[in-house]
């Protein structure tokens, strides 16, 4: 038996981008396009709205916060008082929704993006049909200055999502979330990103390729695999593991909230699966933090989708207690 995560929080429309700050839980509800503080004792409090849909969250090391705006293809800045301006526009260089971002310690931003319409496709076929040849469009990050200037942007990925820092700050580990891989960047002086290298595939390699087959074993294999749509399906596989917010984990591992399923996997280099705790629902962002630093939190969602979400207002927040 799994061990099973306990809800803590619900009523969200759709919960993204969990962060510990200042002795607090904070997370977007981006269906409702609003942040919310949580300090883990009373009731959540909304402490900004934000136009276009709230997504990826951070803070400047002088405490003003950072907040993207999805659908406005923005980065916002929160002003001392409370004001929100524009920190970096990205609608020229973003294809789509810009989604997670990541603030280092010395207020660098790194920001990614859909590429495309992912939910206007999925609307109207099933997921395993974006691996038809030429497969997703890729988006790359940008990199952004303190000043919020872009710095420049890495090789195009298949679907940058969550991110963190890994050795000692030097390389950037990224979840592509239709790649179904975590993937490592360099991270250079200047800030930019270099060359991208595999870190851990979620997906077995016979099934990555057939998936992206053009020709009759990628026709079948896209459609058996449309059948993870159905959400009884996908529970009851171990395999593929779409990674979506990912947060760091002990001696150099990842936490992985998984969008196919309810679970957060914690992964090892390579790809080798550690352990997994279950949730209620499918996961989009996890985190290890709390007052003892030991409780694993999972965003979880019955519909990634924001039209639907803000209608069923069933997203939750979840937690389980990490053994010592």
């Amino acid at each position: 038996m799994r061990p099973q995560a306990t809800v803590v929080l619900d009523g969200f429309g759709t919960l993204e981008s969990l962060r510990w700050h200042d002795g607090a839980l904070w997370f977007c509800d981006f269906a409702h396009g609003t942040v919310h503080r949580w300090d883990t004792l009373g009731e959540p409090e909304t402490v900004l709205e934000v136009p276009g849909r709230a997504g990826g969250l951070g803070w400047l090391p002088d405490g003003r916060m950072l907040v993207v705006s999805m659908d406005g293809r923005r980065v916002h800045r929160q002003e001392p008082d409370g004001s929100l301006v524009v920190h970096a526009d990205l609608g020229d260089l973003a294809g789509g929704p810009v989604n997670d971002m990541l603030v280092d310690g010395q207020g660098r931003a790194y920001v990614g993006n859909f590429g495309f319409d992912y939910h206007g496709f999925v609307r109207q076929r099933p997921n395993a049909m974006l691996y038809a040849p030429p497969g997703p469009t890729r988006a790359p990050l940008a990199c952004l200055s303190p000043e919020g200037e872009l710095l420049g942007l890495s090789e195009p990925l298949v679907f940058p999502n969550g991110c963190f820092l890994i050795d000692e700050g030097r390389t950037l580990l990224v979840a592509e979330t239709l790649a179904m891989r975590l993937t490592a960047l360099p991270v250079l002086p200047d800030g930019r990103l270099g060359p991208p290298r595999p870190w851990a595939p979620l997906v077995p390699a016979w099934l990555w390729r057939s998936l992206n087959s053009p020709g009759l074993r990628g026709r079948i294999t896209r459609r058996v695999s449309s059948l993870l749509d159905h959400q009884a399906i996908a529970d009851r596989s171990d395999t593929p593991i779409a990674p979506d917010g990912i947060a760091p984990g002990k001696d150099g591992t990842a936490w992985v909230a998984n969008a196919l399923r309810g679970e957060c996997v914690r992964v090892g280099p390579g790809g080798t699966i550690l352990g997994r705790v279950a949730t209620s629902q499918r996961t989009l962002s996890c985190l290890v933090a709390g007052p003892r630093g030991d409780t694993l939190y999972a965003a979880t969602v019955p519909t990634d989708d924001p039209e639907r979400a803000a209608q069923l207002d069933g997203a939750r927040l979840e937690a389980y207690v990490l053994p010592s």
